[in-house]
C-alpha cells in the first residue's frame, strides 16, 4: 500500500487594516524609528482595534480565502487546528468558534499553544492527520491578537508585536511534493523569560494581578534573544544535515518573524543568501503563531512547484523547530 504524504495546497492570510507605525509609538513610549528598525527591522505593525473582534475574526477570512481559491464547500472541511496564545475566550477552543462562523459544520478541531511555534507545531500535527489516511482536508490557522495583551507603556513588548492570521490547506498526494520532515523541540525551563504571570490555574485572575499589569506578556529580551539565535539556526542546520541538504538546495528559508537579526543569523548558518529570505517583519512585526503563513501568503505568487523551503521558529516556552515542506503547486 502507497503511503500517504500531507502536501499544502493552498493558502490564506488576514493582517487588520489599522496600521501603528514607529512614528505612532514614539508618541507613546520612550523609543524612536531609528531604534526600533536598528534593533528589529520593524518599520509598522497591524492591530485590531474595533471593539468586540477577537483572533477568530482574523482567522475566519484567511480560511475563507482558501475555501474561494479551491472552490471548497465549508462542509468539506475535515478539521481545523488553530495555534494561537490569544484565544477569543479560555474556553471553548477558537477552532470551533472558526468552525461555526464558516460553516464547517463537519469539522472537528482544537487549539494549539506554542506561542511563536504554534503554527509549526500545528503544521506537523495536521500533517499527521492526513497521513494517517482518516482526513483528507485540515486546516492549519495561525491566529494571533497580540494587541490584547501588549502593554503599550512598555517599550519592550509593544514596539514588537503586531495582529494578524495566516492558514493552510492540507490534504494528501501521491507526489514528492509534501512535507517532508520536522524537527521540533520545547523546554520548559525558559519559561521563566518571556510568558504572561497571571490569568492561568496557578495565578487567577484578581484585582491585584490587573492593577500590577500581569495579564501582558512579559519578555527578557536579551535572554530570549540569545536562545532564539542558538534554538532557530541550529534546528534549521540539523534539518538540512539529516536530509543530506545544503543552503543550494533550499529556494526559500520561511523564518519566524521576531527580529531581523535572528532571521540573519539563522540564513547565515544554513549558507543562505538574502534573495532566499522570507521577510515582512517591516511591516507587520511579530505576529506570533501567524508569521509564517503570512510569510507563505505574501510569497505565494513567487513560489514554484519542487521548491524546498525551510520553516524556522522560536517562541516562548521555549519552544522552537523546523520543517523541510517541498512546495505542491
Amino acid at each position: 500500500m502507497q503511503k500517504i504524504n500531507a502536501a499544502i495546497t493552498s493558502v490564506g492570510g488576514y493582517v487588520p487594516e489599522t496600521r501603528l507605525t514607529n512614528f505612532d509609538l514614539e508618541k507613546m513610549v520612550d523609543t524612536n524609528n531609528e531604534w526600533i528598525i536598528s534593533r528589529t527591522g520593524i518599520e509598522e505593525r497591524r492591530i485590531l482595534k474595533e471593539p468586540g473582534l477577537g483572533s477568530s475574526d482574523m482567522a475566519v477570512p484567511a480560511i475563507q480565502e482558501i475555501l474561494r481559491k479551491k472552490n471548497l464547500n465549508p462542509k468539506d472541511i475535515d478539521c481545523i487546528i488553530c495555534a494561537t496564545v490569544t484565544p477569543d475566550m479560555v474556553f471553548p477552543a477558537t477552532a470551533n468558534i472558526i468552525a461555526d462562523k464558516i460553516g464547517a459544520t463537519n469539522a472537528w478541531g482544537y487549539d494549539m499553544s506554542a506561542a511563536c511555534s504554534g503554527f509549526l507545531f500545528a503544521l506537523s500535527t495536521g500533517a499527521m492527520y492526513i497521513e494517517s489516511g482518516r482526513y483528507k482536508k485540515v486546516i492549519v490557522v495561525g491566529v494571533d491578537k497580540m494587541s490584547a495583551i501588549i502593554d503599550y507603556t512598555d517599550r519592550a513588548t509593544c514596539i514588537i508585536f503586531g495582529d494578524g492570521a495566516g492558514a493552510v490547506l492540507l490534504e494528501a498526494t501521491a507526489e514528492e511534493n509534501y512535507i517532508k520532515d520536522s524537527i521540533l523541540k520545547s523546554d520548559g525551563s525558559g519559561r521563566q523569560f518571556l510568558h504572561m504571570k497571571a490569568g492561568g490555574s496557578l495565578k487567577p485572575a484578581t484585582m491585584e494581578t490587573v492593577l500590577a499589569k500581569e495579564h501582558f506578556a512579559f519578555q527578557e529580551g536579551q535572554s530570549v534573544f540569545k536562545f532564539a539565535v542558538k534554538g532557530m539556526a541550529d534546528v534549521s542546520a540539523e534539518l538540512l544535515e539529516r536530509n543530506n541538504l545544503t543552503g543550494d538546495d533550499i529556494a526559500w528559508l520561511v523564518p519566524h518573524q521576531a527580529n531581523l537579526r535572528i532571521i540573519d543569523a539563522t540564513a547565515n548558518r544554513m549558507g543562505l543568501s538574502k534573495d532566499k529570505v522570507m521577510i515582512n517583519i517591516q511591516k507587520y512585526g511579530n505576529t506570533t503563531a501567524a508569521t509564517l503563513p503570512l510569510c507563505l501568503w505574501d510569497w505565494e505568487s513567487r513560489l514554484k512547484k519542487g521548491d524546498n523551503i525551510i520553516l524556522a521558529a522560536f517562541g516562548g516556552g521555549f519552544t522552537w523547530g523546523a520543517t523541510w515542506v517541498k512546495w505542491a503547486y
